[in-house]
């Protein structure tokens, strides 16, 4: 079993009991996912299985698309509703204009602190394990770029807007910092992830014990070349320089049926990127 499969993950679940639950239904051991979603999270898991698991750095999942649903009138130390509460206001003024105007204004590229409580290492630590012993230390920050963002549902008490963004970015950190904005503390009440590249999650299934696979080479965007030549063949299975008339950067090469490496090309020859 080679190939990628999407899974819509519960609430409740980290990223790794899915990738978990999947090895032991499949029985299985190589299996790995791309994109962690947190367990308050819920939607598309992008799975790599067997093979699989070897081209999940090179899938195109730089846009992710959520759709998240926010708390009004309170933050807390994890951003979610999660966490606790560090602030509390009841009395706000805010009416959709002026929350639309503000979710757009977010549009394009800006610097985003990475949350307190998130995976993120820092001298070999991850960022939660320092706020979990309340010890102090600068967030790092990473430009983030918002591509699309829309207000779909609003009332007194929250909010509920579907947003495309890059690779990276933080929903609760932006709920947190579209809070700060409007000088009113908000927390994020639940998030779907609802596209990841060009993987939807309209074709994604809960853990069960069958999937529909998506092979290698139709996972990756590459140009598909199949080889017939015994010498060509011989060289490719051992990693071997080959020689190619492209110009793409990266080819995948398929024996009949069977994907055997993704080569890479390097000034006028191509080398073995990964061999399966």
């Amino acid at each position: 079993m080679d190939g990628i499969i999407l899974i819509n993950k519960e609430k409740g679940l980290t990223s790794r009991d899915v990738v978990n639950q999947v090895s032991k239904k499949l029985k299985i051991k190589k299996v790995g996912h791309a994109g962690t979603l947190d367990p308050i999270a819920t939607g598309l898991l992008v799975i790599g299985v067997g093979n699989g698991t070897k081209i999940l750095d090179l899938l195109t999942l730089d846009q992710k698309e959520y759709i998240a649903t926010v708390s009004i009138g309170i933050q807390t130390d994890t951003y979610d509703v999660t966490g606790n509460i560090l602030k509390k206001q009841e009395n706000y003024q805010l009416d959709k204009k002026t929350l639309e105007n503000t979710l757009n204004s977010f549009l394009g590229s800006y610097e985003q602190e990475v949350p307190r409580y998130s995976a993120v290492k820092i001298n070999g630590k991850k960022l939660y394990e320092y706020a979990r012993k309340q010890e102090e230390i600068e967030l790092p920050k990473r430009l983030v770029t918002i591509y699309q963002i829309e207000l779909l549902n609003y009332n007194d008490s929250e909010f509920t807007f579907k947003t495309l963004v890059s690779k990276g970015t933080y929903i609760r950190s932006l709920i947190n910092d579209i809070g700060l904005k409007l000088n009113i503390p908000m927390t994020m009440k639940a998030l779907k992830r609802t596209k990841s590249g060009k993987f939807l999650l309209e074709n994604s299934n809960l853990v069960t014990d069958n999937y529909d696979y998506i092979s290698i080479a139709k996972a990756l965007d590459f140009k598909v070349i199949e080889l017939e030549d015994e010498d060509l063949l011989k060289k490719v299975k051992n990693g071997n320089k080959i020689s190619l008339p492209y110009n793409d950067l990266f080819i995948t090469l398929k024996d009949k049926n069977k994907v055997l490496a993704v080569y890479k090309k390097d000034n006028f020859i191509y080398k073995a990127f990964k061999v399966f």
